[in-house]
């Protein structure tokens, strides 16, 4: 669970938007999208693994995911949320 005092400083390192968690309905669409094969992040590489956290910029376009604890703020591995 991301700590409420690091989630109120975090921001994409695109845009500079806020991040909120991501819910379970969004996680559980990505986790079926993955387990498809079908998911790539902006990097182009695909996704392969389960995605149980998550941040979402406030413009709802991109999702960071959390490992361990540890968001993973980088722009290649962001997930774009509009993907064919």
């Amino acid at each position: 669970m991301i700590d409420p005092k690091l989630l109120d400083i975090l921001v994409c390192p695109e845009t500079k938007q806020p991040l909120r968690v991501a819910d379970e309905g969004l996680l559980a669409k990505l986790n079926a999208s993955i387990e498809a094969g079908s998911l790539t992040n902006r990097g182009g590489e695909s996704v392969t693994s389960p995605i149980p956290e998550a941040l979402v910029r406030e413009d709802g376009s991109a999702l960071y995911p959390v490992r361990d604890d540890i968001p993973i703020m980088l722009i290649d591995e962001s997930i774009p949320l509009q993907q064919d």
